[in-house]
């Protein structure tokens, strides 16, 4: 999967060496916190017209006497500035200043001469859904789906031109769905699969739709939080302003 930073990177410069690979591997651990906004991957990403990347978050499920986990984790690359709706609230039409992004789509769809032509609100949302509840492959399809829906709290149509690709996997069922060779006079005996009922999929789908819209804003507050970005040919991309989007928040009433 890949999500389009053309716009800070310079793509197609062949940058990435082998001894960058081998350095990210051997730098790869389980033992912190996934590092959220502008880095990794995240460098280059865009939502909205502001400076976004990798962002996660996770919900607590519920179901019989099991308590189980479900985190999504997202690189968020998509979005016109308009289009922008946080908390409930439409932001987007408060916030059009300052959006080069913007500017550049229209003097490059204009210019023929321009190889590198964008469209607003291109891009990508890369997204990666992780849950320990028991599930069935076809439910974590069903899982996966309701990415978009939390793309959409956030104000995203799915534009023609974000190529949005999403993968949910369950961890469950250890060592079931076995493929190994019969043993010959060996006992012959069924498998056992546990899963979720479908009827009790939907407080499920409710946290994978809550954790996918909170990754996302969390992308973007990160980005935010490291201010402006300037890159390839000094193109710009200003970082969401978080004090005037607090105070639009406390005038409607979503924060005290």
């Amino acid at each position: 999967a890949e999500t389009y930073d053309g716009y800070l990177s310079d793509i197609r410069g062949n940058h990435v060496t082998p001894s960058h690979v081998y350095h990210a591997l051997d730098s790869a651990t389980t033992d912190c916190e996934i590092e959220e906004g502008s880095v990794g991957g995240g460098c280059g990403m865009i939502s909205y017209g502001f400076k976004a990347g990798s962002g996660s978050s996770s919900r607590i499920v519920s179901f019989g006497s099991h308590i189980y986990t479900l985190g999504v984790l997202v690189q968020s690359n998509f979005g016109r500035r308009r289009e922008l709706s946080l908390c409930g609230v439409p932001l987007g039409p408060l916030l059009l200043e300052d959006n080069p992004l913007a500017d550049y789509c229209s003097s490059s769809s204009s210019s023929s001469a321009n190889p590198q032509s964008l469209t607003e609100g291109a891009g990508s949302l890369i997204a990666v859904l992780a849950t320990d509840a028991p599930l069935l492959p076809g439910q974590c399809k069903a899982l996966a789906r309701r990415v978009s829906l939390g793309m959409a709290r956030t104000g995203s149509v799915c534009s023609h031109f974000s190529g949005d690709i999403f993968l949910a996997f369950s961890t469950a069922n250890e060592g079931s769905l076995s493929s190994d060779m019969p043993k010959e006079g060996g006992v012959e005996e069924l498998e056992t699969l546990q899963f979720v009922p479908w009827g009790c999929m939907d407080r499920f789908f409710e946290a994978a739709v809550q954790a996918a819209e909170e990754a996302i804003v969390n992308a973007l507050l990160a980005g935010g939080r490291r201010g402006e970005v300037v890159g390839f040919q000094g193109h710009r991309v200003p970082a969401l302003p978080l004090d005037e989007v607090l105070r639009q928040l406390r005038l409607r009433g979503v924060l005290p």
